[in-house]
């Protein structure tokens, strides 16, 4: 037998050289692919590993040695050449199509489960017409059978199944992610987990779960998006009897001290008529809208009432009462050196006020033009820094802010009430009138001038901030 002229020899030769030679050309091209992250190495090393030698092998077996194709152990090799393949097919598309997919765009959305379900039907379609190709396997039954089942079990978990799909289309859409803020009608919170059957939501006073069945199903607000500025709005009443001008210029005020607010975008306020006004608040995020709502209201009640207008149709304040006025004299009396005559001028001209928690009551860099004593809370003292404030002290009940009313020069503080705050004010005039008749009372201010500036330049120079202004 010539061998030369059967053939058989010229297939072996080109399975010797050819495949060593593919082997080698491949592993370069896995080395530089390696090298730059390129994601196509995993297909191209189940080719190299996996796919060329098992078609080496087959072809061995069916050319080199002219083994008949019906033979058992042929066919297994061929049955293994096939799923080698079936994997190359999916990986090498999971590559093309997700690997490389661009953030944002769908590919990148659509959920793992999708592909994962994908890749199975494929898997299995493959395998039935690979045992159908080479075994001769009738697999038609099987899946029609298959098919018959998957319906009965689909209607009797319709209900079940629907979720579950439903669940499915959200995560492909991804109309929200974990952390935004929904408002889907019954429920308003963050989103803390998303899975197949349900969406749960964090409302502050406990998780709901909400199908997804139900949010598929019906419209919701993603609060978070777009990202930035949130806006949220509530209404307000006042008497008619109060200038709507006023009342809009008190509503902006208050909105723009919040510290939840964004600091390039200011509040607004419209009149809806009959003494009712819309306020809108540029707030952070959709998280700060209780807080911020909160604090806001809270804020307006003390400055609405120290404007006399009458934010719900009432505006009485229990410190108007002459005893609280006196009260506060015996408190603030031993700081002002007040004698009978001094006490009287002081009554006749002064007035309390409160603040809220939180509230400022004097801005750093203003000239005051009057003089508030503390008789009830704490006010804290701060500088302004980049980033926040910077704590330099503490007035307490007989204490006082705004004493550089008396040299016409600007605050050197920022004074924050810490706590529900009730204030004696006196007015510039009353002060240089206290400070011509009671000498000692310009010493002590002089003295708590100097003193804060101190601590102010101290807590500066603590923090590595200069500032020469309140060198001054």
């Amino acid at each position: 037998m010539d061998p030369f002229r059967d053939g058989w020899i010229w297939a072996a030769l080109a399975l010797a050289v050819g495949v060593p030679v593919v082997l080698v050309t491949l592993t370069e091209i896995i080395g530089a692919l390696q090298r730059r992250g390129n994601p196509a190495v995993g297909p191209l090393k189940l080719l190299r590993n996996w796919v060329v030698p098992t078609a080496a092998l087959l072809a061995l077996l069916a050319f080199a040695f002219s083994s008949p194709a019906d033979q058992a152990w042929v066919r297994v090799v061929a049955t293994v050449l096939g799923f080698l393949l079936i994997l190359l097919i999916l990986s090498s598309f999971n590559v093309a199509l997700f690997a490389t997919a661009r953030k944002g765009s769908w590919r990148e959305r659509i959920p793992t489960i999708f592909v994962e379900l994908a890749r199975l039907i494929l898997v299995v379609v493959g395998l039935a017409l690979l045992f159908q190709w080479v075994w001769g396997a009738d697999v038609g039954g099987l899946i029609a059978a298959l098919g018959v089942t998957s319906i009965v079990i689909g209607l009797a978990l319709q209900n079940a199944v629907g979720g579950v799909i439903s669940g499915l289309l959200l995560l492909f859409e991804q109309p929200f992610k974990i952390g935004d803020w929904l408002d889907t009608g019954s429920v308003v919170g963050r989103v803390i987990e998303v899975n197949w059957r349900a969406v749960h939501i964090d409302t502050g006073s406990g998780i709901q779960i909400v199908p997804n069945s139900m949010l598929s199903g019906s419209s919701f607000r993603n609060l978070s998006q777009p990202a930035g500025v949130h806006h949220a709005s509530t209404t307000v009443k006042f008497t008619t009897d109060d200038p709507p001008h006023e009342v809009i210029r008190l509503l902006v005020e208050v909105a723009d001290s919040l510290p939840m607010r964004v600091a390039e975008q200011r509040a607004t306020a419209a009149y809806s008529g009959a003494g009712s006004y819309t306020v809108t608040l540029p707030l952070q995020g959709p998280a700060l809208v209780d807080q911020a709502m909160s604090v806001y209201l809270a804020w307006l009640w003390y400055a609405a009432r120290r404007r006399g207008l009458a934010l719900d149709g009432d505006a009485t304040d229990p410190i108007a009462e002459p005893e609280r006025l006196e009260s506060a004299l015996d408190i603030v009396g031993p700081t002002l050196h007040l004698g009978d005559q001094e006490r009287e001028l002081v009554r006749s001209a002064s007035r309390l006020e409160r603040w809220g928690s939180g509230e400022v009551v004097l801005p750093a860099g203003a000239v005051p033009s009057e003089m508030r004593f503390i008789v009830e809370g704490r006010v804290r003292l701060c500088v302004e820094v980049a980033g926040g404030r910077l704590d330099v002290g503490w007035a307490e009940p007989g204490d006082y802010i705004g004493q550089t009313a008396l040299t016409r020069e600007p605050t050197i503080t920022t004074a924050v009430a810490a706590d529900t705050l009730t204030v004696l004010v006196v007015p510039l005039a009353t002060v240089d009138q206290l400070v011509r008749r009671r000498p000692l009372l310009a010493q002590d201010i002089g003295r708590s001038i100097e003193v804060k500036r101190k601590l102010a330049n101290e807590a500066l120079a603590e923090a590595g901030v200069v500032r020469g202004t309140l060198a001054r």
